[in-house]
């Protein structure tokens, strides 16, 4: 048997003719079942578990962070509460009554308002967010505030002022959590503006261990107002940051507001405790 010649002149065999393509027309409806069918493909290696409890969230549930249980759990904050810092009067309330949370506070800000107690299932929540990037629970921050019946009210006319990270610290996580909440409070009030008045001048220690006193000494002179932010100082400002635990930070930041001339400022928080 002869062999092909090499190089150039090497001559292939002929190809048969190529079949045809088995071809055929799919539905859009049919792709979307096929795709509806594998969506739900990640809930079968990681099953979506309650933040809170840790329980499996059934896939009927809007939320899958949080388990229908602790989200009845978490208690809203409304009036009757302390016109401070916004923790709830429980049993009768009587006339001037003082607030142990904010007796020792001199306020530079007006109206306190929180939405709910940081105990019970708020506070995974927001530690989630804050200390492990835990995007996947602004849904149900969301869906608290816009449960809260007292809210939209409060919100009225007002400006969102998150309270500010110092640079490097918002370098290191990536985000500043008072940002990402005050674009919640910002859609849940039919889109009020968010203005970022504010900057953190020095990279403080961290408060966490700290009490009142101390908190205050560690926010001296901490904030600024933000160079080339324009701003007008009729309009009423509500600073929102996450936690109100003494009132320290929020009443550094209301300091520096007043001071630049704004006449009405509030404060806005998710959760006190």
């Amino acid at each position: 048997m002869g062999t092909l010649p090499a190089g150039d002149e090497a001559i292939a065999p002929a190809n048969p003719s190529p079949r045809p393509w088995p071809f055929r027309p799919v539905r859009l409806a049919e792709l979307a079942r096929k795709a509806g069918r594998l969506a739900g493909w990640p809930d079968l290696l990681f099953p979506p578990a309650c933040e809170s409890c840790g329980e499996l969230v059934e896939e009927n549930t809007n939320l899958r962070t949080l388990c229908p249980d602790c989200r009845q759990r978490i208690h809203l904050v409304c009036r009757p509460h302390c016109p401070t810092c916004g923790y709830p009067f429980f049993g009768e309330v009587e006339e001037g009554r003082l607030c142990p949370h904010c007796v020792e506070l001199s306020p530079r800000f007006g109206e306190g308002k929180t939405l709910a107690l940081l105990h019970g299932p708020l506070r995974p929540l927001l530690l989630a967010l804050k200390y492990r990037a835990g995007f996947h629970v602004l849904g149900a921050l969301e869906d608290l505030a816009r449960r809260h019946p007292e809210l939209p009210d409060f919100l009225a006319g007002a400006i969102l002022v998150p309270v500010p990270l110092h640079a490097r610290k918002e370098r290191e996580r990536g985000f500043n959590q008072a940002v990402l909440l005050a674009g919640i409070v910002s859609r849940v009030g039919g889109g009020r503006p968010v203005l970022p008045l504010l900057e953190r001048t020095r990279d403080t220690p961290t408060q966490t261990r700290l009490d009142r006193r101390q908190r205050q000494r560690n926010l001296k002179n901490a904030f600024a107002i933000r160079k080339g932010v324009r701003f007008d100082p009729t309009l009423r400002h509500v600073l929102v940051d996450d936690v109100f635990t003494t009132g320290s930070t929020l009443n550094a930041c209301a300091t520096v507001l007043r001071r630049a001339g704004l006449k009405h400022v509030d404060v806005l928080t998710f959760g006190h405790g």
